[in-house]
């Protein structure tokens, strides 16, 4: 672990990342399930919009047009000392990809996308909606560099709970309470580029969430025991699980 002094994370993002021709319809439809609008458009190619909440509390959920490739999911920290953060996080394995004014972009060892930002005052959690809520990225690591993956976010996140998930190829990273984000580290069963995704806990409303979700462009990709992959109107994959909305655990029966 790094030897700095951790700056703590104030708030977290997901950025919910597709290609910029399906920018429009990727805001569209994560804007119905999140009951959130679309702030202004953005960036010098108008690529980014903040997704905010219509019931209350602060924003949680942001959208990017990518230029290149299919896009994916990657989380944002709010930090109140970003070049803190960066440091410390280089020191525990990430690279940098982008500096910017203010913010920086970076990569885990796996090669994984996440943000270092300034906290803006976000403290309020939003409220679940229609039985869901989009609380997780879910980083899917190749074999290979798994133990080395749960070690860098464990140390990048000291202040968060980090523990073994229910089953054997998963890895916990929760957030002290109040934080809207976690992060679940799932080893792939074979060797491929680390990618991400985004996790909505549905409780036992799985089923009827899904079939909004349907009503709104989505497609079912494959059902399991505790969660439900779906597609996006624009073909990004996420889950539908059965954790609970509130908390984020898993039901009794399932612990």
């Amino acid at each position: 672990m790094s030897s700095r002094t951790r700056t703590p994370v104030r708030w977290t993002y997901v950025f919910v990342d597709r290609p910029a021709e399906q920018f429009p319809e990727a805001c569209a439809f994560w804007t119905a399930v999140t009951d959130t609008s679309p702030s202004e458009l953005r960036g010098e190619q108008d690529e980014f919009t903040t997704l905010l909440p219509n019931g209350g509390g602060d924003a949680w959920v942001k959208v990017q047009g990518v230029a290149d490739g299919d896009g994916g999911a990657h989380p944002d920290f709010a930090v109140e000392d970003v070049s803190a953060f960066v440091a410390a996080a280089l020191e525990s394995g990430a690279r940098t990809v982008a500096a910017h004014d203010g913010w920086a972009v970076l990569r885990s060892p796996a090669g994984q996308l996440f943000c270092a930002v300034p906290w803006q005052g976000e403290s309020v959690r939003p409220p679940a909606f229609g039985g869901s809520r989009l609380d997780q990225v879910c980083v899917d690591v190749p074999p290979s560099a798994y133990d080395a993956e749960v070690a860098f976010w464990s140390a990048l996140l000291p202040d968060w709970s980090s523990r073994p998930g229910s089953l054997p190829e998963f890895h916990v990273v929760a957030p002290p309470a109040g934080l809207p984000v976690r992060i679940l580290l799932q080893r792939l069963g074979a060797e491929r580029p680390v990618s991400a995704h985004l996790d909505l806990a549905c409780g036992s409303a799985v089923d009827a969430v899904r079939a909004r979700h349907e009503r709104l462009g989505a497609s079912l990709v494959a059902p399991a025991s505790h969660w439900t992959v779906m597609r996006d109107p624009t073909g990004g994959l996420y889950c539908l699980t059965g954790r609970d909305p509130e908390t984020g655990g898993l039901p009794p029966a399932a612990s």
